[in-house]
């Protein structure tokens, strides 16, 4: 069915500066009658700088890093140019938030490539995220707890019939446990806050993040149906067995993913079970897609 006369399209762009990778994901969006109709992805690129390695260890951004993620920068502008992007954001998660030298890194990324990176606390992260929720089945959850396990950060939210009912940050990520870099406290206070904030009656556990995303896909779970805490435990465990260098031919996963899916795996399970909760269902959005709302919606 061909679009209507009246409607419009516009495409829009978000760069995710994050810990283990920077993203750049392209989404075209169709306007009808003051509302986006309809939306498709154009494109979606993924560079794997592991800048949380980086700056978790020496609390600084190199400038070999820096210069990279410059050159990224670049690419990325030209891509957004050739892709006809009228508007983008850029915004930096945990890993850039950590560096002592952010602001010089920031100063220097723009010099070179014109994006000015957007350094974000992690509450606005999670309402980013969250902003995938609104206006759909989740919305209408009574009880609803959102994971979102990055490499430097883990973010919890809580959700009353889509009103964010409690949020909170954590210095946990699947790369700062791959660098020994978790203090043990922040599991105490993320424990904390489940057991003040998250009523286990009746709750129902979504997961965003690339590496949920991959245990969902390697399971074999329909899109629709959540992965229980059992199998997810189970391939974790399967998982770890096989060596690192291995993993990406045994199971499919990216080079750069073969390291950081057991910790995230780990963070996933074990915030399900300290909530209780024995499925987790997996809608496979985050924070680029919580940006390219925000874009939109300021457009309409």
């Amino acid at each position: 069915m061909g679009e209507s006369k009246s409607s419009t399209s516009k495409r829009y762009a978000a760069i995710d500066v994050g810990s283990n990778a920077v993203r750049l994901l392209v989404k075209e969006l169709v306007w009808s009658a003051g509302k986006v109709a309809h939306e498709k992805v154009v494109a979606y690129y993924r560079v794997p700088l592991r800048l949380g390695a980086k700056v978790f260890n020496s609390g600084q951004l190199s400038e070999a890093a820096t210069e990279d993620l410059a050159r990224v920068m670049q690419a990325f502008k030209l891509l957004m140019d050739v892709q006809g992007v009228v508007r983008f954001r850029a915004c930096a998660t945990s890993a850039l938030r950590t560096a002592e030298n952010r602001d010089r890194v920031i100063q220097q990324v723009a010099e070179a490539s014109g994006i000015e990176i957007e350094l974000i606390p992690g509450k606005e992260e999670a309402d980013l995220i969250l902003s995938n929720f609104a206006n759909n089945r989740w919305s209408e959850e009574s009880n609803l707890l959102c994971i979102d396990v990055g490499g430097g950060s883990t973010e919890l939210s809580v959700l009353k019939h889509g009103v964010c009912t409690a949020r909170k940050s954590f210095k946990l990520g699947a790369v700062r446990m791959l660098k020994d870099a978790v203090d043990a406290d922040e599991w105490k206070r993320l424990k904390k806050f489940i057991d003040k904030q998250v009523e286990r009656k009746d709750l129902t556990v979504v997961g965003t993040g690339g590496n949920i995303n991959r245990y969902h896909k390697v399971a074999r779970i329909k899109k629709s149906k959540p992965l229980p805490l059992e199998t997810l435990e189970k391939w974790v465990e399967r998982i770890k067995e096989v060596p690192v260098q291995e993993r990406s031919q045994t199971f499919g996963f990216k080079h750069n993913r073969s390291d950081v899916i057991v910790p995230a795996g780990v963070i996933y399970r074990s915030i399900m079970s300290l909530a209780g909760a024995q499925e987790i269902y997996v809608p496979k959005v985050g924070l680029s897609d919580g940006i390219i709302l925000q874009l939109a919606e300021a457009d309409r």
